[in-house]
């Protein structure tokens, strides 16, 4: 590789894949000789994005600002894909970076491709196997792996999926997930965000609108009504099809606190605080782990299954009464004793492993 800088430019859409951006953003801003960065938002969800963007102090150098109110899927690709192509004839990077399985991460590969400039993927390899849990999200990530020159994999399972894929060995990383390099970061500058027994809440997954929601607010109904020693906080998602049904359904529960979205400092106090995690979010199985909370996955399937291996998570699925169950096994101290967990996703080096990696990689020799 000659001493030429490497010009990586990072699309970034949503809240969860800035969190896992942040320390490759960072690691590559730091060797400032080796590498221009360039990021740039689609504001794929633009208040939640911006949100994280101020706590992590992220200025982008372009912002397509694509969010629209009520904007379906199909909209949204629509106009992703145009305003990408514009970024990229604008910038010419060298390498193009995404993290996760949003319209975003598919778009920017595709542009990319289209293009003919190398895409990197942070966060390849995992699978759930069913292309409606979630939706639209594992295949998402299946049309990425095509796409991709640089797949880099949070652990030996994720680079097994893609290599019964078919995707070239050489071009497929073990890293770790970035997830626990932030989560680990701001943790250490983070006090517990209260003293009381808690349980910390997460609901907001496409495929658990409805009849599935319902069944999960029932759950956390009895939850709350049983263990009363418990504050149940739920930061509600503003989508109105959780916010509407999480209020109708939990408010009047006086050891239920349902809050606004919270910033992920105040987030990761609550995981600090927190006894135990119902949640339907992908990101928190990798990073309750590092902070000691077992996780109860509100989903039928994960792409995550080394958090279920390891026996950091289990799976309930969205049944009322399995929720109940599992939920109560670990309030009432029944299920283990509180051993440490350790994380299976990573160690907190991920980004710099990355970015090594990149100074190494033949795809982008000059």
């Amino acid at each position: 590789m000659s001493n030429k800088e490497i010009h990586v430019m990072l699309c970034i859409g949503t809240r969860p894949e800035i969190i896992k951006m942040v320390p490759v953003i960072r690691e590559l801003r730091q060797r400032k000789l080796e590498f221009k960065t360039t990021v740039v938002f689609t504001a794929q969800h633009r208040e939640m994005l911006d949100q994280m963007a101020t706590f992590f102090n992220i200025e982008p150098d372009d912002d397509l600002n694509l969010m629209k109110a009520g904007q379906s899927l199909s909209e949204l690709n629509t106009n992703l894909m145009p305003a990408l192509h514009a970024m990229l004839d604008k910038h010419k990077p060298d390498l193009v970076l995404a993290q996760g399985d949003t319209s975003t991460v598919l778009a920017t590969a595709r542009a990319s491709y289209q293009q003919g400039v190398p895409f990197g993927h942070v966060e390849a390899g995992l699978r759930s196997y069913d292309f409606e849990n979630p939706y639209p999200e594992e295949m998402n990530r299946r049309l990425v792996a095509l796409l991709g020159s640089l797949h880099f994999a949070p652990t030996e399972e994720d680079k097994e999926a893609l290599e019964k894929e078919g995707v070239a060995p050489e071009t497929i990383f073990v890293t770790g997930n970035t997830v626990v390099d932030t989560v680990l970061d701001v943790a250490a500058k983070t006090e517990p965000a209260s003293q009381d027994k808690m349980v910390l809440i997460t609901v907001h997954r496409r495929e658990n609108f409805g009849e599935p929601l319902k069944e999960i607010f029932s759950a956390i109904q009895e939850l709350a009504t049983t263990h009363r020693e418990y504050k149940f906080v739920y930061p509600v998602h503003p989508n109105p099809n959780v916010k509407a049904m999480a209020h109708e359904m939990l408010s009047g529960i006086s050891n239920v606190e349902l809050t606004e979205p919270l910033s992920y400092g105040e987030f990761i106090a609550h995981m600090k605080s927190s006894r135990l995690i119902l949640s339907d979010s992908g990101g928190i199985q990798e990073e309750a782990p590092s902070l000691n909370v077992p996780v109860i996955v509100l989903r039928k399937v994960t792409e995550r299954n080394q958090a279920i291996h390891a026996g950091v998570a289990q799976l309930a699925g969205t049944d009322k009464e399995r929720i109940v169950s599992l939920a109560s096994a670990i309030l009432s101290g029944k299920d283990r004793s509180r051993e440490p967990l350790k994380n299976p996703f990573g160690d907190g080096h991920s980004a710099v492993r990355i970015v090594d990696l990149l100074t190494k990689s033949s795809i982008l020799s000059h």
